[in-house]
């Protein structure tokens, strides 16, 4: 799992074909991004996904931002709105949002070749082999061990985000994903001590500092400072901005306490991903479907639905193909 030496894509036409080799970096060991993610919370590492990856996952993620900014795509994270449920736009009435949800989904406006890039790194033996090792830090487990969840996108605020036009700053308070902000001390020690049965990720595409988080806040109770701060204090002790470059990945323990903080006149599309535990049933399953996500039973490999997709790109029709998608304004 410490090294992904190659991959290999081969193009074939009918006159030539030809076969390009990126050579990706050696990921950190498991020791250490087990140490990293129960010491700090989080584990950052650099250059996940090669230039060719970052390519065709952009397009894909462009192509959706155009469809659920101009309201086909009614699956998103409104503007000025931190939790779910979130309203639903439609054509006639486009909202601003700052996410969009549900990027596996079999309705997913997309025509099949755009579709499957986000299957694809979801899917990927990198990401998994990865998952295998932080989904329950300190322990062994398989690809059979693990629970799909979710696979959102988080982007530029507004209703038209672009470098040029810009979009909405917007900012989300502190908080942890899977204990109340009302728990009392008592209560988020107890619920802390539980095993976390999950791995979360973020994988930035542009180049990324929108999540602050404070280390190792996910291995104790708040401290008094940080139970009576502002929801949006720019002052917490030890509060720290994960600055992603374009292709890096972080994953982060959903109970460190976090916040977001987004720059309206920054190109943001990073892909929000978090893959559970079969140990973790029912607590995991609460916490998924606050997000209006389904809690699959099945086990990985979900290698039925990656071939779903993959046969689905080879089928791309005329009425489908990428430059019938709706652009930006």
């Amino acid at each position: 799992m410490t090294s992904l030496e190659t991959t290999t894509t081969t193009t074939t036409t009918t006159t030539t074909t030809t076969t390009t080799t990126e050579t990706l970096p050696s990921l950190p060991s498991p020791e250490t991004l087990t140490s990293q993610l129960l010491t700090a919370g989080y584990a950052h590492i650099p250059s996940l996904l090669t230039p060719s990856q970052l390519t065709t996952l952009r397009a894909a993620a462009s192509a959706l931002t155009d469809l659920a900014c101009t309201g086909h795509w009614p699956h998103v994270r409104t503007v000025g709105k931190q939790f779910p449920p979130w309203p639903s736009p439609n054509p006639t009435s486009p909202l601003p949002i700052w996410g969009i949800q549900h990027l596996l989904h079999p309705s997913l406006p997309l025509p099949p070749d755009l579709k499957a890039e986000f299957a694809r790194i979801y899917f990927s033996p990198s990401l998994l082999s990865l998952c295998t090792v932080l989904v329950n830090p300190g322990t062994e487990s398989k690809t059979e061990d693990l629970v799909m969840e979710l696979f959102n996108m988080l982007i530029t605020p507004g209703t038209n985000p672009t470098p040029s036009s810009g979009g909405q700053d917007f900012e989300l308070r502190w908080h942890r994903d899977a204990i109340p902000w009302s728990a009392t001390p008592e209560g988020e020690k107890e619920m802390l001590s539980k095993p976390a049965y999950h791995t979360q990720y973020n994988i930035a595409l542009y180049d990324d500092d929108s999540l602050v988080v404070i280390p190792g806040s996910h291995a104790r109770p708040r401290t008094d400072e940080e139970r009576n701060a502002e929801p949006y204090d720019t002052g917490l002790k030890g509060a720290t901005r994960v600055e992603l470059k374009a292709g890096d990945v972080v994953f982060y323990d959903n109970n460190i306490l976090h916040r977001g903080v987004y720059d309206g006149g920054k190109e943001r599309m990073t892909l929000h991903g978090s893959v559970g535990h079969v140990g973790g049933s029912a607590a995991r399953a609460k916490n998924v479907l606050q997000h209006g996500g389904k809690c699959k039973s099945e086990r990985f490999p979900s290698h039925f639905v990656l071939s779903w997709c993959l046969r689905s790109e080879n089928s791309l029709s005329t009425p489908e193909r990428t430059e019938n998608i709706p652009k930006r304004r």
